[in-house]
């Protein structure tokens, strides 16, 4: 058994982060620009090669951490890529994880550090390998678990309008919603609570900011089956 070990073929295993933020207009998405080869110049999601002692959730994890300096965010793994030839240098096969951060939240200046920058959806650049359609799969994945759950609360700061949630529901998915039946839906929902103050630079006259009752989100987060009637 042990020569069977001895025998098998050694293959690299990476880990590659799809990490969306909400700037209040846009979904977008975090990149690094390569300063090595191979696609030297190019943009690429934020990645690592999974470390020995570690398994993969920490893994991506620690690949966030490096990027942002946040801890404690929304991750959840999407799918592994394993193509033959989907390195040109070594056989590798990389395992994508998704991520929802308060944009405000991460540490800007560690992302430039990294050559990372914020795009949006409709202006993001051709990435290389196979991380186009790893994009791709996970945009569809937050669209789908959106709608079941209420997700979209990790994307917003601690307060926030009722318009503000409405705003990133549609950058989400890409066409308006209806006000009303929006603001009722999600009231209904019984997971937010009213500050009591207003948000001044709102141009619908000082609108409510509500925070997300935390206890409720997360003893109640998978009791939602239709969070949002799309």
């Amino acid at each position: 058994m042990l020569n069977q070990y001895l025998q098998a073929d050694k293959i690299n295993l990476a880990i590659d982060c799809c990490i969306f933020g909400f700037d209040g207009e846009n979904l977008k998405l975090l990149l690094i620009k390569r300063n090595f080869e191979p696609e030297l110049g190019r943009w690429s999601l934020m990645g690592g090669f999974l470390k020995r002692d570690e398994d993969l959730e920490n893994g991506a994890k620690r690949i966030l951490n490096e990027l942002t300096g946040l801890d404690n965010v929304y991750l959840e793994q999407l799918q592994s890529y394993g193509k033959v030839n989907r390195d040109p240098v070594e056989r590798t096969v990389s395992v994508c994880f998704y991520a929802l951060i308060n944009i405000n939240n991460h540490d800007s200046e560690l992302a430039k550090s990294k050559n990372g920058s914020w795009f949006s959806l409709e202006n993001k650049p051709d990435l290389i390998f196979d991380h186009n359609e790893m994009v791709e799969k996970a945009i569809a994945e937050v669209r789908y678990k959106a709608a079941l759950h209420p997700i979209g609360f990790e994307l917003l700061p601690d307060k926030f309008t009722i318009p503000q949630l409405q705003r990133l529901y549609e950058a989400i998915y890409g066409y308006q919603l209806d006000r009303r039946n929006f603001s009722r839906k999600i009231l209904s929902t019984k997971l937010l609570i009213d500050t009591g103050e207003k948000d001044n630079n709102s141009t619908t006259k000082k609108a409510s900011l509500f925070r997300l009752d935390i206890e409720k989100y997360t003893s109640q987060f998978n009791a939602f089956h239709y969070f949002m009637n799309l």
